[in-house]
This record gives structure tokens, sequence and C-alpha cells, in this order.
């Protein structure tokens, strides 16, 4: 074949012939390279539309061919809010701190379903997407993202009726309801952290998906949601900080009555929310590689 550089002309002949007799093969293994983190934050930028179309293909999904479509992000919370008044409020007589019970147990349910909602559903992303993983490269990351960022749309609609709710016991909402945006924030990235936790274990052991609902309902009942914190023993106190939720959701309660808000929860919360989005995401990095040949 000729090739001409200039005036000059030079003519190459390629030949393939199978190995001899007795000669080496050479085995070519592509492996994946590492990458610095400030890449990989670099393309969640850069990928930024795939990001808003994933978040818009969860939430249409969701309410895809139902009767009712979003009424069930608020169906979930009130009337479980419902059966806590009815059987634990006043059948079980468990305190509120001097607020109406069902206030009381919407103000603990709200982020919690945000919680649990964006957990479960981050965790089973990737098993639920297997078919996108092995097409084109994209960060995987964006998956249980974007199921964390749908679910927010289901909490915005949730906390209309909280509005709502105290306005039927003379509650009004306090300026200080202004810190739920940190909080939600905070709650994200709490949510996030646990969800690619799992999620990335998940791919490999498909336990996961079965002990979630099991693990988060254990979860609930550690968390001040149908009782509050002011229960809990002197003695316990760090131990019960330590889950980080109940910083959460006092602070939820807290933000929306007008009291007092415990910083010292919030923080030691903020400190455990970012060490399960750090170590989540190293697990995530971690696992990534393997992802499309797993699942």
């Amino acid at each position: 074949m000729p090739i001409a550089n200039g005036d000059d002309a030079v003519t190459s002949e390629t030949s393939l012939r199978a190995p001899e007799r007795g000669t080496t093969k050479i085995h070519l293994v592509i492996e994946p390279g590492s990458r610095a983190i400030r890449e990989e934050l670099g393309d969640l930028l850069h990928y930024r539309d795939l990001l808003y179309f994933l978040v818009r293909r969860e939430i249409t999904v969701r309410y895809k061919q139902t009767l009712l479509g979003a009424a069930w992000a608020v169906l979930q919370p009130f009337m479980t809010m419902v059966v806590f008044s009815v059987f634990l409020g006043r059948l079980a007589g468990l305190p509120s701190d001097n607020i109406p019970y069902p206030v009381f147990a919407y103000l603990g349910l709200l982020p919690w379903t945000y919680f649990s909602g964006s957990v479960s559903r981050a965790s089973a992303s990737l098993v639920g997407n297997a078919s996108l993983l092995g097409k084109v490269y994209f960060p995987r990351v964006l998956i249980p993202l974007s199921s964390t960022l749908a679910a927010l749309v289901d909490f915005c609609i949730a906390a209309t009726v909280l509005v709502g709710l105290m306005l039927w016991y003379g509650l009004w909402p306090s300026a200080s309801a202004l810190f739920y945006i940190p909080l939600t924030a905070l709650t994200a990235v709490l949510a996030l952290g646990v969800g690619m936790w799992l999620a990335s274990i998940n791919v490999q052991f498909r336990d996961v998906q079965q002990a979630t609902p099991f693990l988060l309902q254990i979860w609930m009942f550690a968390t001040p949601i149908v009782y509050p914190g002011s229960l809990v023993p002197e003695r316990y106190r760090f131990i019960y900080d330590l889950n980080p939720m109940s910083g959460i959701i006092t602070a939820y309660r807290a933000a929306a009555l007008g009291e007092p808000i415990h910083w010292q929860s919030v923080g030691i919360a903020a400190l455990v929310a970012l060490a399960f989005l750090l170590t989540g995401w190293w697990q995530f990095r971690r696992m990534d590689r393997h992802f499309a040949d797993i699942v």
C-alpha cells in the first residue's frame, strides 16, 4: 500500500500470519486505570444533563399508570401518622412534648419517609439499571444520586400537608422553618452515603435488597419518630446522638415550632453523614470497575 509523503512514495506490505510452532503467544489484558478525584468530580459536572434526565425518568416511571399519581407522596406519611396517632398517641398514651400527637408524628415521619425512600431506591438502583451499565461510559454514581434527588419531589409535596396540619391545630410555622433547607440537604447527604454503600454491595450480594427494608424498620424505631428524645436516659444520650437521624428529626421539630435547636446533635449528625458519604463513595469507586461484569 503506497504512502505518499511530499514527492516521495514509500511502499509497504503488511501480512498477517499464524504464529509458528514454538513461538510465544502474547496476551493483551485491558484493565481500568485509576482516576483522580478531581477528574471524577469534573465528570459529574460534565454529565449534569444526564443526571437531569435520570431524575425525570425516575419521577415519571414512579407515577406512570397510577390512579392517584403524586398523591401517593402524601398518603404514605399521612396514613402512617393516622395509625400512630390512634394506637400510640391515644391508646398507648405516648408523650409528645406538649405538641398535638398528629403534628408531632408527622414532623418525624416527613424527613424519615424521604430518607428511607431514598435509601431503598438507591440501594436497588444499580441492579434496576443493569442494561445501562455495560453500554456506554458515564459516572455510575449518577444512578443512586438520581434516586436521592427524585425523592425530593415527594418530600416537597408531603411538606405542604404539614403546613395544613399545623394550622388545623392552631400552630403557625416559625420563621426558623427556613432551617428545613440545610436540614433537608443534610438528610440527602446521609441518604446518598448509605445508598452508595448498599447499592455497591447489592450488585454482588443480592441479600442486601432483601435486608434493606428490615434494617430501615429497625433504624426507624431507634429514631425519635413516634416518641420524644426526652425519654432517652441521659447516660445513653451519646449513643443516641450517634444515630444521625435522631439529631436531624429533633432539629426538624424544633425548626418548625420555633424552639431552640440542639446544635450539638446536628453537628454530630453532620459528621456521621459526611463519614457515610466519603466511605460510601470510596466503596462505590472501589467496586465501580466490576459493576458491568457482575450485574
